[in-house]
């Protein structure tokens, strides 16, 4: 088989709102700032694990709020409350300026390497609030995957025995907080490449926003995982 090319997205690394969109945000910056505008401490964790051997990596630091590359078309929660009421018009001015770059670009190179012959494992970095609606998050990493798709279940197996071998302590948890299988960047790009394509979202808590031991942790239980699917796979 030929060599495994390594992808890295983070789709969600900063709440910048452009000029022009500012007006309709107006007096929302404390919720910008929270986990419903940005992934806090993704975007680090992301350029930690981007100094490793990545073929490609891409990320945006436009706030979610503003459109949500982690969302397919059709889908309400593709626009938020803030935008979701803009005219038909506008809203595809989003889609083109910010959605469809980042997505469009990401799949053509999913689709170039798998084109060569290689296979992609690609990670899709994100983190979560510890507490959503009053509920307390049992986690500190969460691997999200689809158990029914080519090699990531054996993927997320094995990142969460190297996670528990370098720190016990943590918390890692399967496809929590979220279905790994449910509507996302990763789901149409498994079922336009099928097993020539494995996709993990990497979630960790956002407490450890900044905890350079814990992105640490996360970086070389990743280099573990390569080394290993470098050689048994």
């Amino acid at each position: 088989m030929a060599r495994w090319k390594y992808f890295l997205s983070c789709e969600h690394g900063g709440n910048h709102i452009p000029t022009a969109y500012q007006p309709l945000f107006k007096g929302a910056g404390e919720v910008l700032a929270s986990h419903r505008g940005w992934d806090p401490g993704a975007l680090e964790l992301f350029h930690a694990l981007q100094q490793q051997a990545i073929d490609f990596a891409l990320y945006s630091e436009t706030s979610r709020l503003l459109v949500e590359l982690n969302r397919s078309l059709h889908k309400r929660s593709l626009f938020s409350v803030y935008t979701r009421d803009l005219p038909p018009k506008e809203k595809q001015a989003l889609l083109d300026r910010f959605y469809h770059p980042f997505r469009d670009c990401f799949f053509s190179a999913v689709a170039e390497a798998i084109a060569n012959g290689h296979p992609v494992f690609h990670v899709s970095v994100h983190s979560f609030t510890p507490v959503l609606h009053g509920e307390v998050r049992q986690a500190d990493i969460g691997l999200l995957y689809n158990p029914a798709h080519g090699s990531e279940k054996e993927l997320a197996q094995a990142w969460k025995k190297a996670l528990h071998q370098l720190a016990p302590d943590l918390r890692v948890r399967f496809n929590y907080p979220y279905l790994g299988k449910t509507d996302g960047h990763v789901a149409p790009l498994r079922k336009a490449f099928g097993a020539a394509y494995a996709g993990i979202e990497l979630e960790m808590n956002n407490r450890y926003a900044g905890n350079k031991e814990v992105v640490e942790v996360l970086v070389q239980s990743y280099h573990q995982v390569v080394a290993q699917l470098g050689s048994d796979w």
